[in-house]
């Protein structure tokens, strides 16, 4: 498979395909053995790793053919929130990997929808992601769009690209931000220190998230949250910037630092929570709003909240309740 890019930016070509956070090149090492084998050029010409870019170099990636992964459907229960001949909205459970990958080929929302709809989902745009448009964490739960038509797929590729469809998260925080309502503006990429995570850095993509506090409890806040952009773990990157880290997230947060936010006779309580009952981070992607690509009628659904996260809010009225 090959793809084009026009730079614009002045910087390595290395550094600068990583910041892209393209999903088929997906480690520096990667990138760095399509550079060693001449897979990648710049205006038709193989380049080092460390040559500089000027703007508008046109770099072509000449990807190796991938051996495909033998996706079967799988009788996995999946909750239907909507859905008409053109587009389903599903609500994915916490723990369930959207698409296969690294080896992966069960167990994943796509084998259910392979199985729930058939034949029915877009494909040509990724034969090994049918249907999938847009992608939530493992460890989150909540709604998202499959299309069921390559058509209808590249209208709500736009459509998310151009910023047009409205989705809202419901997050419990570590702490309470600064500000009851505010927006998050930065700019992410992926660290340089643990290659699995995302951070706010100076070279990285724009990301913006706007939040406004529903529940002021003592030591920890029950938000509402949109994006306004789509980065890499976004939200956990975010709230963890502004140290309100998602409660649960193991990855942009620890129980240390959780327990060091509440009194010492709280923190069994605490940790009796994050070990039997909400076992992931806090984040629910709960509302979609968006103009149908087909028939221009707005489509507004929501998904109810998870019981583990339920929990967490009936156990923070019963501690941490702010009168």
């Amino acid at each position: 498979m090959k793809i084009e890019y026009l730079a614009n930016e002045k910087q390595r070509i290395d550094k600068y395909l990583v910041s892209l956070e393209i999903e088929v090149l997906y480690s520096r090492s990667f990138i760095d053995r399509l550079l060693q084998n001449e897979a990648i050029l710049v205006n038709d010409n193989p380049v080092k790793k460390n040559y500089k870019l000027s703007l508008s170099d046109i770099i072509t990636i000449n990807l190796p053919e991938s051996k495909d992964l033998e996706i079967k459907p799988e009788n996995i229960p999946i909750e239907i929130i909507w859905e008409d001949d053109d587009i389903a909205i599903v609500n994915k459970p916490v723990g369930l990997v959207v698409h296969p990958g690294a080896g992966i080929a069960k167990g994943t929302l796509v084998n259910a929808l392979m199985f729930h709809f058939n034949e029915k989902l877009s494909d040509q745009h990724d034969p090994q992601r049918p249907g999938i448009v847009h992608r939530l964490d493992k460890d989150t739960s909540g709604l998202l769009i499959v299309a069921k038509n390559d058509k209808v797929h590249s209208l709500l590729s736009r459509m998310f690209q151009e910023r047009t469809i409205k989705k809202t998260y419901l997050a419990i925080t570590s702490g309470v931000p600064a500000q009851e309502e505010d927006t998050i503006r930065t700019l992410i990429g992926r660290s340089k220190k643990d290659r699995i995570k995302m951070t706010v850095t100076t070279e990285g993509r724009e990301a913006v998230t706007h939040y406004k506090i529903i529940k002021f409890y003592d030591f920890f806040s029950l938000l509402e949250i949109e994006l306004e952009t789509g980065r890499t773990h976004q939200i956990r990157v975010h709230f963890s910037h502004i140290n309100c880290p998602i409660l649960g997230d193991n990855t942009y947060s620890t129980l240390k630092r959780t327990l060091s936010i509440v009194p010492f006779h709280y923190q069994k309580k605490v940790k009796y929570l994050l070990a039997n009952h909400l076992k992931r981070q806090a984040l629910h992607a709960y509302r979609l709003e968006f103009e149908h690509p087909i028939t221009k009628q707005i489509v507004k659904v929501e998904a109810p909240i998870p019981e583990d996260i339920q929990y967490t809010i009936n156990w923070l009225e019963k501690y941490f309740v702010t009168e």
